[in-house]
């Protein structure tokens, strides 16, 4: 495995090799295990892949949430050890990455980012697709990997793909979660013992939703959902919504033929944790 600090000299490594097809598994670090399967599925389908682990400062719209992120690089090349010279690892500096100004590109999404976490988050989308418009620019991947726990990150993804004409397939791998059901999540590590088993409580309301699909209104739904969370003052409920899972807009009555599903996302002991599943 190599660690390369800078993007020039990782391409100029890639450029003494024989590559058929190079992966990219975009990280922000602190790796779990959903990250390592997007990992496998990498090395499964591509003769390189670059796993880049950065903490991208310009999709945090909090300075404390940024500054409180974990950064955990030595246990994370730890963890990439065992894939040998499978993977290329990239963990630059700021400087690598934004050479003169750490800040946004504009993009237009249009209602994609108007919703759930781009209401939330200001600014944090036009941060994510910058990020990833830089990484897929500057290593040219075949394929990109990105996990669906952050669906509407995905979305926004997809959308700058196709604006962009990026000669690149992005592909979707599903959310890992813990034995409670917990998403993984590398913000779980912020949470303290009793936070972590108050958490399992977000995938069961997830669950109790679409239990509750066939014989309720999404209105009493949603009704449910905040009266769960209210009845549990470790939690602050940000938002739940249930959305058409392509325009990401919210619904409001079920329709058998028209996919959907539920998003939601929470503070628990200072922590924001997000998941969504299918409706």
């Amino acid at each position: 495995m190599k660690v390369f600090k800078e993007q020039l000299a990782l391409n100029n490594y890639l450029e003494t090799q024989t590559v058929d097809s190079i992966g990219l598994v975009p990280t922000m670090g602190a790796l779990h295990f959903g990250h390592l399967t997007l990992v496998d599925k990498a090395v499964k389908e591509n003769s390189c892949v670059i796993v880049s682990i950065f903490v991208n400062p310009t999709q945090f719209d909090d300075a404390s949430d940024l500054n409180t992120y974990p950064k955990t690089l030595e246990e994370d090349l730890q963890k990439l050890t065992p894939y040998g010279d499978k993977i290329l690892v990239y963990a630059p500096d700021v400087k690598d990455v934004y050479p003169e100004t750490t800040s946004s590109n504009q993009y237009t999404f249009g209602l994609l980012e108007t919703t759930m976490e781009g209401a939330k988050r200001d600014g944090h989308f036009q941060g994510v697709a910058t990020i990833v418009h830089k990484l897929l620019s500057g290593f040219n991947p075949t394929r990109a990997y990105f996990g669906e726990k952050d669906y509407q990150q995905l979305c926004i993804i997809h959308q700058l793909v196709s604006q962009k004409k990026l000669p690149v397939t992005i592909v979707n791998c599903p959310i890992i979660r813990e034995k409670d059901g917990l998403a993984m999540s590398s913000r779980n590590t912020r949470l303290s013992e009793k936070e972590r088993a108050q958490a399992a409580l977000i995938y069961a309301t997830l669950n109790k939703s679409i239990a509750l699909k066939t014989s309720t209104s999404i209105e009493e739904i949603n009704h449910i959902v905040s009266a769960t969370f209210n009845q549990n003052p470790d939690f602050i409920l940000d938002y739940f919504c249930i959305a058409d899972a392509q325009s990401l807009q919210p619904i409001t009555t079920i329709n058998p033929s028209q996919p959907a599903r539920a998003f939601i996302a929470v503070k628990l002991g200072g922590v924001r944790l997000i998941d969504n599943v299918n409706f």
